[in-house]
């Protein structure tokens, strides 16, 4: 049956199956989280060793598998309870288990940023996609027909903010010989914030040109608040306020317009889905669908500071689940101390590595301690006085968790980060 991507549907939404199959992955040099003893074994193999945190080299990026079931648990609860669908930002982790995770526990789907992100997703079977992004390659756009037309439950939108896209949208894919339309979501932006619309006026016209476009369906409308504001200020809150207001009085003008089915309302990163449920989940003739994606890992940095279930009164919180581990491997100066991670290994556009203790020794966290710059390779660490002699392994606390999963293909997953002798219970495959 054809689907669109507000129908509800059923299922996980991916295939299982092959998900279960990057348990066969041999392990070899590729991964550079992995000691020399796992190559040649299976991921099932090796974990079947039951190694542990002190069989792994530096420099390392791990995540806590309690805390991430946590955060899945609590955000599906949390968009259960305000009623709304979430289709979270698939890009943050680009891992095909995480994404299974997030659907067995009700995701509605998932979304991505560009082509190659979907290709992955299509590999493994991910049935609902929303691509936050404007699809305008033609190679691109005729592989994508294909898809749709030779899945009938293959659900996809796309998004467009001018009549120009929309044009050369529909000029590939009638190129291509498309069978099924593509699904399209008017996107409104805002001043100095990233694609999108700039005015409803315009919106209401790109939205013509699509119901204009045999190729095309229009789907509803959608946008990103967060590129709008980085801090929860009272002006910054306001700000992406006024911005949402706006996307609802775009639907509203655009009420009815719809082909078919039920229209869709996107919008929300990891920042201020509260504020996106306060302002869209009145709207009872529409899905809102939240694209939140940075949860999942949550940080010790950009998120533990702006995040609605951490600043929202009375939420249960969510935990990160991402720390890095780095080795002192020089003291040069007295209170100076390089750490063997810098920037190939650990994010850092969204704030430094924070210490947080000496594996099996001294808590780091409420000392002078501070990582002051990243090189490539290594890391600046000040101030830690005799808590972090040469040999000594530190874990650190990241920042922006978008920027983190891209720099390692493999990640292994630890019981309990704060545990004394943790262990390795898992192993997530990536693909950037």
């Amino acid at each position: 049956m054809d689907q669109t991507f507000a129908s509800s549907g059923t299922g996980p939404g991916i295939d299982a199956g092959k998900v279960a199959a990057l348990a066969d992955e041999e392990l070899d040099w590729r991964f550079k989280a992995l000691p020399p003893e796992a190559w040649g074994l299976s991921v099932r193999d090796y974990l079947a060793t039951r190694p542990g945190l002190a069989d792994l080299g530096t420099p390392l990026l791990t995540l806590d598998a309690a805390a991430l079931d946590h955060n899945v648990r609590t955000m599906a609860a949390w968009c259960a309870d305000a009623g709304v669908a979430l289709a979270p930002h698939g890009k943050t982790t680009m891992a095909p288990a995480l994404w299974q995770a997030q659907l067995d526990a009700g995701s509605h789907g998932i979304t991505l940023a560009n082509l190659p992100q979907v290709r992955v997703a299509r590999a493994f079977g991910v049935q609902r996609i929303l691509l936050a992004n404007t699809l305008l390659d033609p190679a691109g756009l005729a592989w994508l027909a294909g898809e749709l037309d030779g899945d009938p439950d293959f659900s996809f939108v796309s998004w467009a903010d001018s009549t120009e896209s929309v044009r050369l949208m529909d000029e590939a894919l009638r190129a291509a010989g498309a069978g099924r339309p593509v699904e399209v979501l008017v996107e409104l932006g805002g001043p100095g914030g990233r694609t999108g619309t700039r005015s409803v006026e315009e919106a209401v016209e790109v939205a013509a040109a699509v119901l204009r476009a045999p190729t095309l369906r229009l789907a509803g409308v959608g946008g990103y608040e967060g590129a709008l504001a980085h801090d929860a200020s009272a002006e910054g809150l306001a700000t992406v306020r006024g911005y949402l207001r706006t996307l609802v009085a775009l639907h509203t003008r655009l009420s009815g317009a719809q082909t078919d089915g039920e229209p869709v309302v996107t919008a929300g990163g990891s920042a201020y889905f509260d504020l996106v449920v306060e302002e869209l989940a009145s709207l009872t003739d529409a899905r809102v669908v939240l694209r939140s994606g940075a949860y999942i890992a949550h940080d010790d940095g950009f998120y533990r500071g702006i995040s609605p279930l951490v600043r929202g009164a009375g939420e249960r919180p969510f935990r990160s689940a991402l720390h890095g581990w780095a080795r002192v491997v020089s003291r040069p100066e007295p209170q100076l101390a390089l750490l063997d991670a810098g920037k190939r290994d650990l994010p850092f556009d969204e704030g430094l590595p924070e210490p947080q203790l000496v594996r099996g020794g001294a808590a780091l966290t409420g000392t002078t301690a501070h990582v002051s710059a990243l090189n490539d390779q290594h890391a600046f660490l000040r101030d830690a006085g005799d808590l972090a002699p040469v040999g000594a392994v530190l874990r650190l606390g990241i920042s922006h968790p978008c920027t983190a999963f891209d720099k390692w293909t493999m990640l292994p997953v630890l019981d309990d980060a704060n545990a004394a002798e943790p262990q390795v219970t898992g192993l997530v495959r990536t693909y950037f």
